[in-house]
C-alpha cells in the first residue's frame, strides 16, 4: 500500500503543504503559497526541477490548491491522487473531543467549526483548506491531525483553572495546550537517540520559535503544558505576552480604557519579545544587546527566567528527568537561547557543554556533557511527518 500523504497546513492567507512517503520519512516535494486574498500572492514550490518563484493573486483558499495543483504537474513531481494515501490536515483546535487523528466527514467538518471559538484565528482557515482539499480529491481519504489532541491526556490537577466549576463547564474553560504534534514527535525521537521505547521516559520539550512552548512528558504521555486555553498562556514569545496577572486585564481597562479588543491585540500581536524589546526576531534581539540596548538585555532576562521556571516546575512535576530537548526555530538555531536558559541548574544534573551547544547542525544532537545527569539534545521538530505518519495509521486502521 502506498504512503504517500499530502501534508496542508492551511493559515488565514496562506497554505504550506508537503508531499511526504510516511514510510521512508522523505518529503518529495514542498512549498507555500502566502498573501491569499490580497492583491498580489506569493508562492513558492520546491519541486524535481528546484524551487519555483511566483508572484501572482491567489484569490481564495479553493484558488490556492488549484495553483498546487498545476506546480506538481508542471514542476512535479506528478500527484497522482490514485497513488495518495491520504491528505493530511494540521487543525489547532480539536477541544476534549478528539484526542487522536480523524477521518474528516461532513460531522468532523462541523465539529471543527464549532470549536473555533477556541480558536478563532486557526481553525475557519484550517477549515478552508480542508474544503478547498475535499474538492479537489474527492476520492481520497481526508485526515485531521489536532495540536491538542497530545494533550488530551492531562490530568485534572493539570488542566483544570481555579474558577467557578460551573462557569468554567458552560464555556469548556480548561488547558488544551497546544504545539501537540511537535512535542509527541519531539519527545518520541528523543526516546529513540536514548535507545528506549518512549514508556521508559520522562522528557521536558522546549518548543521554541515565534510561538514557543513547554511540555512534561511523562513515558510517552504529555502530562503537563504551558499554553492553555489558547496559545497566548506560557512561555515569553515573538509578539505574546505569555504569564501574566489576569487582573492586569482589568486594570488596563479600567485606568487605560482599552476596550476587549485592544487588549487581545496588545498582549497576541505587540507584547512578548516585541513589547519588551522593540524586536520579534530574536536574532535582531541579540544584535540589539550587542549593540548595548538595555531593553533588549532585559527581554532576554525575561525569556529567560521564563524557561527556567518552567523547567523547574516540569522537572518537579516529572520528579525524574531522562532528558530535556530544545526544538523549533530559535530552539534548533539559537546557541545563545539554549546555553543561558539552562545555565545555573547544575544542581539538578543539567550541564550542557559549551563546545557541542556552538555546533551548528541540521541533525539531531547531544549539546550536555557527558557528566550531565539530564542529556539535553537539540532535535529538529518535522510536524509534516508526523502528520503524515498519523494519517497512515489512520487510513490503514
Amino acid at each position: 500500500m502506498s504512503s504517500l500523504v499530502l501534508v496542508i497546513n492551511s493559515g488565514s492567507s496562506s497554505i504550506k503543504y508537503q508531499l511526504v512517503d510516511a514510510d521512508s520519512g522523505d518529503a518529495l516535494a514542498g512549498g507555500i503559497i502566502e498573501r491569499i486574498g490580497q492583491p498580489m500572492g506569493s508562492i513558492k514550490h520546491d519541486g524535481l526541477d528546484g524551487r519555483t518563484k511566483l508572484e501572482q493573486p491567489v484569490a481564495n483558499h479553493e484558488a490556492g490548491l488549484a495553483t498546487i495543483l498545476e506546480l506538481f504537474a508542471s514542476h512535479g513531481p506528478q500527484l497522482d491522487a490514485s497513488k495518495l494515501t491520504a491528505v493530511g490536515h494540521r487543525v489547532v483546535q480539536g477541544g476534549t473531543q478528539f484526542t487522536g487523528p480523524t477521518l474528516i466527514d461532513d460531522d468532523v467538518e462541523k465539529a471543527i467549526d464549532e470549536w473555533s471559538a477556541l480558536a478563532p484565528l486557526h481553525n475557519p482557515p484550517n477549515l478552508d483548506g480542508i474544503r478547498a482539499a475535499r474538492a479537489a480529491f474527492p476520492g481520497v481519504p481526508h485526515v485531521a491531525v489536532f495540536d491538542t489532541s497530545f494533550h488530551t491526556t492531562l490530568p485534572a490537577a493539570a488542566y483544570t483553572y481555579a474558577i467557578d466549576r460551573e462557569v468554567a463547564k458552560a464555556h469548556s474553560i480548561r488547558r488544551y495546550g497546544y504545539h501537540g504534534t511537535s512535542h509527541q514527535y519531539v519527545s518520541r525521537t528523543t526516546a529513540e537517540l536514548l535507545g528506549k521505547d518512549p514508556s521508559e521516559v520522562n522528557v521536558i520539550v522546549l518548543h521554541l520559535g515565534n510561538g514557543a512552548s513547554a511540555t512534561a512528558v511523562r513515558g510517552g504521555i504529555s502530562v503537563e503544558t504551558s499554553m492553555g486555553l489558547t496559545p497566548l498562556e506560557g512561555l515569553v514569545m515573538g509578539t505574546r505576552s505569555g504569564d501574566l496577572d489576569p487582573a492586569l486585564i482589568l486594570h488596563l481597562g479600567r485606568v487605560a480604557g482599552m476596550s476587549l479588543d485592544e487588549l487581545d491585540a496588545m498582549l497576541n500581536r505587540t507584547s512578548g519579545m516585541l513589547g519588551l524589546s522593540g524586536f520579534s526576531d530574536m536574532r535582531d534581539v541579540h544584535s540589539a544587546v550587542e549593540a548595548g540596548n538595555e531593553d533588549a538585555v532585559t527581554a532576554l532576562a525575561v525569556y529567560y527566567h521564563r524557561i527556567k521556571g518552567y523547567v523547574g516546575n516540569y522537572y518537579a512535576q516529572l520528579g525524574h528527568v531522562d532528558a530535556i530537548v530544545f526544538t523549533a526555530g530559535i530552539g534548533e538555531k539559537d546557541d545563545i537561547v539554549r546555553l543561558n536558559s539552562l545555565a545555573g541548574l547544575e544542581r539538578l544534573g543539567i550541564e550542557i557543554d559549551p563546545v557541542r551547544n556552538a555546533v551548528r547542525s541540521d541533525d539531531a544532537r547531544i549539546i550536555s556533557t557527558d557528566a550531565s545527569e539530564v542529556t539535553v539534545f537539540v532535535v529538529p521538530t518535522n510536524e509534516e511527518l508526523e502528520i503524515a505518519r498519523e494519517s497512515v495509521n489512520v487510513v490503514r486502521a
